[in-house]
């Protein structure tokens, strides 16, 4: 990652990440209520995860948190953040979160998007952890529940025999990607195995895609380049530049991913998926593009500074409805090589 790019924004995503995470409502709660018991505020059901609106949001901004702290360590609100993220990584906190999960009805709650955000956030604290060992305790905290999450996907992967390719919380391609980087990082290697094998198993035989359905009204996920970030980590049986060739879009058709898309709304939830859509695209844009042909790398690089131009300024200004969440992403596409 190049963190020289990030460094320009760095205070202003540590100061709305420590916001958010510390904001309970508004808060938009996405599980099913077993009784009258589970009527409890935010802070109660998720003492750990329970402010940036939602609880995958949340994940997500204190994987943010963490990373700034590794990359930025000497930014002012630094001494904040440490205190902050020890308050919150708790055994305690982490049993009530691991309670909560195992409750009646709960085993498809926030699959795949918050599964693979959290796997990515125990990634980051292993990471960290070997930088600075301080984060080692906030690591040994969140093991269980990483572990919890881990053996679901163990659990789920083998009786899905479909793949999601909507640009919302539920994209496959998506959840797998961070979940690859989690058993990478931890040398898990059935999970690492059942993943490839899924994603071949979806991804691997697609042809033209057809880009041109992109996007849809509230996606923040491009389906395609998702899926095309993936495979470049797990392509079997032919190369990334083979597989892409058959994959890749007619030239009408992949015009549609090289062009900025307008959030008509920013103050609406789902309208403002579209800034993350335009972040998300320059990411895996970021990531694919070595291994695209010639003709394609100056497109591309215009695209990916487009993209960037387009929503970086509402990640962190402007309605709740996406400074609560924006950030995370804005870090992926800048950082991203």
């Amino acid at each position: 990652m190049s963190a020289s790019s990030v460094a320009p924004y760095a205070q202003t995503f540590c100061r709305a990440a420590l916001a958010n995470i510390g904001q309970e409502y508004p808060n938009h709660p996405g599980h099913v209520l077993n009784s009258a018991a589970d009527l409890q505020s935010p802070r109660v059901l998720h003492p750990l995860f329970y402010g940036s609106y939602d609880w995958h949001s949340c994940v997500h901004m204190h994987w943010l948190l963490v990373r700034l702290l590794c990359d930025f360590p000497s930014l002012p609100q630094m001494q904040l953040v440490w205190q902050t993220l020890d308050a919150h990584f708790t055994e305690a906190n982490v049993a009530a979160e691991i309670a909560f999960l195992q409750q009646p009805s709960r085993a498809t709650f926030e699959r795949p998007y918050g599964w693979a955000w959290l796997l990515k956030l125990q990634t980051a604290l292993i990471e960290g952890a070997k930088a600075d060992p301080r984060i080692a305790r906030w690591r040994d905290a969140m093991q269980p529940l990483a572990d919890l999450i881990g053996e679901r996907y163990l659990h789920f992967l083998p009786l899905a025999h479909y793949p999601i390719r909507a640009g919302t919380h539920g994209n496959s391609a998506f959840g797998l990607l961070f979940a690859l980087d989690y058993a990478e990082c931890i040398q898990h290697f059935a999970l690492r195995k059942l993943i490839c094998d899924k994603a071949n198993a979806w991804f691997g035989r697609d042809r033209r895609y057809p880009a041109a359905y992109e996007p849809s009204g509230d996606d923040f996920l491009s389906g395609g380049l998702m899926e095309a970030a993936l495979m470049l980590r797990v392509v079997d049986g032919c190369s990334y530049a083979d597989w892409w060739d058959v994959f890749c879009p007619p030239p009408h058709d992949l015009a549609a991913w090289l062009r900025p898309v307008t959030a008509g709304d920013r103050s609406d939830p789902k309208l403002a998926h579209l800034d993350g859509l335009n972040l998300t695209r320059a990411w895996c844009w970021k990531m694919i593009v070595p291994q695209l042909p010639d003709g394609l790398q100056t497109p591309v690089h215009e695209a990916i500074a487009g993209h960037l131009a387009a929503s970086l300024p509402h990640a962190t200004d402007g309605d709740y409805a996406g400074t609560h969440w924006l950030a995370s992403f804005a870090f992926l596409a800048l950082a991203q090589h």
